[in-house]
């Protein structure tokens, strides 16, 4: 049996393998369009990818640090990518050394799929870089996943129609992954541009509840958010409609992904739903089900500059960002002490459900530490709100319509520089 925690409550399904066997499911959409996996088939799904792909090219990006290639994981998303037999290509997208370049590609080499390993530091990848800050664009202080995700989507934008971005540490990969992003934004009779994943957070074999930044700070400061700034602004309704906001895992096509500018630290998810907003209606996203999900944890730290703090922090300051640029809204060093008392009583309400739902479900629930945590996440919304104050100045790599114009030839360069 699997939880899934959402903004509309605890909802629980039960599975076995891909099948979805009974339980009971949420159908309230709220504004965005939810895809259940009640008895989503992957054979006939592939079909259908494999008659699509003459017309939409799809393939999958992964970003990697040299870190990652010790992850056990790798083995299994390698065997789940060999049965996507519709992919054209899967673009690895390293930050690493030399070395670390040359073990991944012979990690990948059991890779049926076409693929390619783009070295995003590499010195050929990083020259470029150099040539592009002489036309007058300087992209060279960007660094993290967010750029090593923007130089794949150039590259894999060249021959590719849509594709999937996840991470390399999903110890429960499958086809299916895959499969459920890309299936509704290349199905012509959908219509949708992004498709973002959530799944359950609740570990089935220590059974501990996880998703910790989205339980105990995004979901309570969006309704704290909502209560002094206004129930109708549409920029928070529609992320209270997102089941998991820090999800990694999306579906997006080439065109939509050249249009949208990303933020490179660890606001990169919220960064990316705050640029969709501004870029299409919400009603060409959607939102599917992966069912059962593992992958490693953020661990807590007293650090801002890492751990769940760091991820609260960067959220924090995204999203004050984006209603300032949406809806001039006035932030002050007033307004965030509101803010963080306001959110101090909606998170510790919060703890007591939880608490609640562990104890009447056999969970194992650390009290102490969850309002722990509280206090610490109360605490990162004055410090971000500060930093937020003092330099509010959007740090994203600017969208790549505008790098193109710049330089035309951009991302033919980088992908000559990968091989």
């Amino acid at each position: 049996m699997e939880w899934e925690t959402g903004t509309g409550g605890v909802i629980y399904i039960m599975v076995q393998g891909d099948k979805y066997m009974g339980g009971r499911v949420d159908f309230d959409q709220g504004i965005l369009t939810t895809i259940h996996d009640l008895y989503i088939d992957f054979d006939h799904l592939s079909a259908r990818l494999h008659e699509l792909s003459n017309k939409s090219p799809m393939g999958v990006i992964i970003p990697m640090l040299e870190k990652d290639l010790k992850n056990p994981a790798i083995p299994k998303i390698i065997e789940g990518l060999n049965e996507c037999t519709y992919l054209k290509k899967v673009f690895i997208a390293l930050a690493a050394s030399e070395d670390g370049y040359s073990r991944c590609m012979k990690t990948f080499d059991e890779l049926q799929i076409p693929h390619r390993v783009i070295w995003c530091n590499s010195p050929a990848i990083n020259e470029v870089f150099e040539d592009l800050a002489l036309e007058g664009l300087d992209l060279r202080c960007y660094t993290g996943k967010g750029r090593d995700v923007w130089v794949a989507i150039g590259i894999a934008s060249l021959d590719i129609d849509a594709f999937a971005i996840h991470d390399g540490d999903i110890r429960t990969y499958s086809r299916m992954i895959p499969t459920k992003l890309l299936y509704p934004i290349v199905e012509p009779e959908l219509g949708f541009l992004f498709t973002k994943a959530y799944y359950a957070r609740v570990d089935a074999s220590d059974k501990i509840i996880y998703g910790r930044v989205y339980r105990l700070f995004i979901t309570p400061i969006l309704d704290v958010l909502q209560e002094k700034f206004g129930y109708d602004l549409e920029f928070l309704r529609y992320l209270q409609s997102f089941r998991y906001l820090l999800s990694g895992e999306i579906g997006i096509t080439s065109e939509l992904a050249l249009n949208l500018r990303f933020s490179c630290g660890w606001g990169l998810e919220i960064g990316v739903l705050s640029e969709l907003i501004r870029n299409i209606h919400y009603k060409r996203a959607c939102q599917v089900d992966l069912g059962v999900y593992e992958h490693k944890h953020r661990v807590m730290t007293r650090d801002l500059g890492e751990g769940l703090l760091r991820m609260a922090y960067e959220c924090f300051i995204t999203i004050l960002r984006t209603l300032t640029e949406l809806y001039a809204i006035d932030i002050s060093e007033e307004s965030l002490v509101s803010i963080m008392v306001t959110y101090k009583r909606v998170a510790t309400d919060k703890v007591r459900q939880y608490r609640a739902m562990a104890v009447c479900n056999g969970l194992n629930y650390d009290l102490h530490m969850e309002e722990y945590m509280v206090d610490q996440f109360a605490d990162v919304i004055i410090r971000a709100g500060r930093a937020y104050l003092k330099d509010p100045t959007a740090r994203q790599m600017p969208n790549w319509l505008r790098a193109i114009s710049v330089m035309p030839d951009l991302r033919e360069r980088l992908e000559k520089a990968s091989l």
